[in-house]
């Protein structure tokens, strides 16, 4: 017997668990998923359902309606839905388009002051919103900007330095031997980029894309700022005024939350494989 055939078998992993994990487990996706699973329920429940004292914390609701939903449609909840939306692709096609020539530029070539670049791309994200936007509001006050899409903008304050920093780490990861390669065949900076790097960092571009999108979708206090307007405000905004002076109108709010996450969830579930190996790719250094 050769002593290739006296080497054991490598050892499989098992993959059977305990129960005590399978019960750790549960209870985790237990606790990440109930507060979506009340949201669903109390959104189906009348006001005295909502805050009797019986009835406050029953699963299922005695007498269901679709009361909320009606109510929060009337007060321009699809209004407030389709300007998120409007104002989500804005952001996403523009930080995509400027974060991509960016991290390009970074990741390929050599300059001077390259390192402190990064560090302040990324110490932006990390200001409070808070400091930035009052200057900000000065800017759309001069400019005339109140009160329209042009937020978009200023939601790149929140946004582009993540975007960027993603996209490098993919440009990163695509051989140099490819541009030498499209550079011998006749291609220059520009198309190489666009036709040849670009598509290759996919997986990049469809992650900084899909957290843009949710980052604005997300965002509260720009809008609240810069949108004084009703007709301008966006799905947080719009949730938030869901109140009176003293009580919060919790059957809206949760009728609300219902609706406005269906276009992100469906986003991403679409998407989910995308995200994944765009994260998972950009991790790894080759």
């Amino acid at each position: 017997m050769t002593s290739f055939a006296r080497k054991k078998a490598p050892r499989l992993v098992s993959r059977n668990f305990s129960p005590a994990l399978w019960l750790v487990i549960a209870l985790f996706l237990f606790v990440m998923v109930f507060p979506f699973l009340w949201i669903l329920i109390t959104s189906f429940k009348p006001g005295e359902e909502i805050y009797g004292r019986e009835t406050a914390f029953r699963l299922i609701a005695i007498n269901p309606t679709l009361g909320n939903y009606q109510t929060v449609i009337d007060k321009g909840i699809l209004n407030a839905v389709k300007n998120s939306f409007i104002v989500s692709s804005i952001t996403t096609a523009y930080v995509v388009l400027v974060a991509s020539m960016s991290a390009y530029i970074i990741a390929r070539f050599s300059f001077k002051g390259k390192r402190f670049l990064m560090g302040l791309i990324l110490s932006i994200s990390m200001f409070p919103q808070m400091i930035i936007v009052g200057p900000v509001f000065n800017l759309f006050y001069n400019l005339d900007l109140l009160n329209s899409y042009w937020v978009t903008l200023a939601y790149s304050t929140i946004t582009l330095p993540t975007a960027v920093w993603i996209m490098i780490a993919h440009f990163k990861r695509i051989p140099v031997s490819v541009e030498e390669a499209a550079r011998i065949d006749g291609c220059n900076q520009w198309k190489m980029l666009w036709l040849v790097i670009f598509p290759m960092a996919l997986p990049g571009v469809f992650t900084t894309a899909i957290m843009t999108f949710i980052a604005a979708w997300n965002e509260y206090l720009l809008t609240l700022t810069l949108n004084s307007d009703k007709a301008f405000h966006t799905v947080p905004v719009a949730i938030n005024a869901l109140r009176t002076q003293f009580t919060i109108l919790w059957g809206e709010i949760t009728a609300a939350t219902v609706i406005v996450i269906i276009p992100t969830l469906i986003i991403v579930l679409l998407f989910q494989k995308q995200i994944v190996s765009g994260i998972t790719s950009g991790a790894v250094k080759e």
